[in-house]
């Protein structure tokens, strides 16, 4: 393939156009296409709008269990067989100290995150309270908050307290989403974000590849966040959790993970494209190759999930060449070491075990 094509599709992007359907298609699918070009157009879009920084942010789980929705793919489902560790919302204190925590590591975005079907009066004012904690003791940084579905006087009062995102993602397709989850629609999904938009807020919504949608799922929500003007799209790969309904989709390969990354970089240019849940157990040894198109990561692993060590993943984005925005605790180096030489049975097995009758 002529890289002319590769340069044109960065060359749209950048100049803000929308990329059709069949070229859509082939990001996806066309195995004529090189996945090192694909990924080298679409840093330079990424570095277009965003240089060579990385955006780290740090989930707080400020509530686990106790869900009413049937969400197929999450642990804390009324359906989920998961064995977690349920408890009751966090005090105030609690999660104004894991803030001071999650900003002291570096990161620029901290998350709280509300199980539960909608945000009530009672937990819009209690995040008033918090949101405001936050915002007076860290005036530079950014809070985000997860809380289920929010009404527009919802979304009025929580940009009035100081909030700067609202994560709620669409998840799927429209046409996917009775396949996971029964509870609530996509149009619930899609009203919340449109809430938050009118009342000011910057919106992250993302998807979660791998939950049985097609090609063409993936590509309306990837056009459907670029119609919302999304600030914010985490890019998360099926975690699958023993206990809930949905199990490893063995088409997750990490060529195809990374085109997927792609395609939302295009066909998103300028928002934050974060590489989220999943990375780990999907890009495999090719993971560092996601900040090409991605721009944003987490740390200290997801909601109910582990992820990589911290500092393992700081010294992959170190090692990259990339640089992690704002301000972040030093990476400790551990001092160069010896590697540990090999014993007798490792250089001669077959003699080891002719020894030990084995």
């Amino acid at each position: 393939m002529d890289r002319s094509f590769y340069m044109g599709l960065a060359a749209a992007s950048l100049a803000g156009q929308e990329l059709g359907l069949i070229t859509c298609g082939r990001i996806l699918a066309d195995e004529t296409l090189q996945l090192l070009p694909l990924l080298d157009a679409a840093y330079e879009v990424r570095k277009s709008f965003h240089g060579n920084k990385v955006r780290i942010h740090i989930l707080n789980n400020a509530q686990n269990g106790h869900c009413p929705e049937d969400c197929h793919y999450c642990a804390q489902a009324k359906t989920s067989k998961a064995d977690i560790e349920e408890y009751g919302l966090k005090p105030d204190q609690e999660m104004l100290a894991e803030a001071r925590q999650a900003y002291a590591k570096g990161a620029s975005c901290y998350c709280m995150v509300f199980a539960g079907r909608e945000a009530s009066q009672s937990r819009l004012d209690r995040l008033t309270r918090v949101i405001g904690q936050i915002k007076q003791e860290f005036p530079g940084k950014e809070v985000c908050v997860s809380t289920g579905f929010v009404t527009p006087n919802g979304a009025q009062q929580l940009k009035q307290a100081g909030l700067d995102r609202l994560n709620h993602n669409l998840n799927t397709s429209q046409e996917n989403y009775p396949n996971i989850c029964t509870t609530h629609t996509y149009a619930d999904r899609l009203n919340t974000l449109l809430a938050a938009r009118q009342a000011g807020i910057k919106l992250c919504s993302g998807m979660i590849v791998g939950m049985g949608e097609n090609n063409a799922g993936i590509i309306d929500v990837a056009r459907q966040l670029r119609a919302l003007k999304a600030e914010s799209i985490p890019v998360n790969l099926l975690v699958p959790i023993e206990g809930n309904a949905l199990s490893a989709d063995p088409n997750l390969t990490p060529e195809f993970s990374l085109r997927v990354l792609c395609l939302f970089r295009f066909l998103n240019p300028q928002a934050e494209i974060r590489v989220a849940a999943g990375r780990e157990l999907h890009l495999r040894s090719m993971e560092v190759m996601a900040l090409y198109p991605a721009n944003s990561l987490f740390l200290q692993g997801y909601l109910n999930a582990k992820g990589a060590d911290n500092a393992k993943t700081l010294r992959m984005i170190q090692d990259a060449g990339f640089e992690v925005h704002g301000d972040i605790e030093e990476i400790q180096v551990s001092p160069d070491q010896s590697p540990a030489l090999k014993n007798l049975h490792e250089l001669r097995p077959a003699y080891s075990a002719a020894k030990t009758g084995q």
